[in-house]
């Protein structure tokens, strides 16, 4: 039994799913992985299916009905995840834009801190075929969550986390409001008002070369007017962790 498990949420990855998990399972660290699958019509569960009969007791599975959003399949894999013995739990993208041999530095920073995140702009700007406006885009979106937030978190926006079980256990899931990438800024958001120690490990972040990527302009609002929301609900929570 590992004490570690990555969640890969899926949407439409049938030219990385296979590639993606035979690469974490090559790690020397034994991870365990579950992939939060919204019913792909590309076939991507049926893969994952197949691996398992290779990868048993260390793939699983779990298929939601259509297309729910990134953060409520987050949510249901952590929800997953701490209703078993996992002492780390794992957040990554499908598309390799999150290199799985930095997991194992994401595990060891979370030996000693609660939180920790594979961040793009803790040593400069880390981000490899992106075009400049889009990179632009995120760098100044998180400077805005923190000018908003207060939180000293560099990349707020960064879906390569990791967790000790504690944080989830903590951290009501159940009201955690925001569905696209404003569920990233939520969550780093929440941890840090609940007094738990957040890191920064740098890495190099590149753009998906294979499948579709799952921006849009949606995505970006909820974002960006998300904070403001989210920053004054805080005004009225408490923020209490039980011993």
């Amino acid at each position: 039994m590992s004490d570690s498990i990555v969640i890969i949420p899926t949407y439409n990855e049938k030219e990385n799913i296979e590639k993606i998990i035979r690469k974490v399972f090559s790690l020397t660290v034994p991870f365990h992985v579950l992939v939060v699958d919204d019913s792909s019509p590309d076939g991507t569960g049926a893969i994952v299916k197949r691996l398992q009969t290779e990868f048993a007791d260390r793939l699983f599975l779990e298929e939601r009905a259509g297309k729910s959003g990134l953060g409520t399949a987050y949510i249901y894999g952590f929800q997953w995840c701490i209703a078993r013995p996992y002492a780390y739990i794992f957040e990554m993208d499908a598309d390799f834009s999150h290199n799985p041999e930095d997991l194992p530095r994401l595990r060891e920073a979370c030996l000693t801190a609660d939180m920790a995140i594979g961040s793009r702009y803790i040593k400069g700007v880390n981000v490899v075929n992106w075009p400049m406006s889009r990179v632009l885009m995120s760098y100044f979106a998180s400077a805005y969550v923190r000018w908003i937030t207060g939180i000293g978190v560099q990349d707020t926006t960064a879906g390569f986390v990791g967790y000790r079980r504690q944080v989830l256990e903590t951290v009501p899931l159940d009201k955690i409001r925001f569905v696209g990438y404003a569920f990233q800024i939520e969550m780093k958001f929440t941890a840090v008002k609940y007094g738990f120690r957040v890191v920064e490990i740098p890495i190099i972040f590149t753009d998906r070369t294979e499948g579709t990527s799952k921006m849009s302009t949606h995505i970006f609002r909820e974002a960006f007017f998300g904070v403001i929301q989210m920053k004054i609900s805080s005004w009225f929570r408490k923020y209490q962790r039980e011993h």
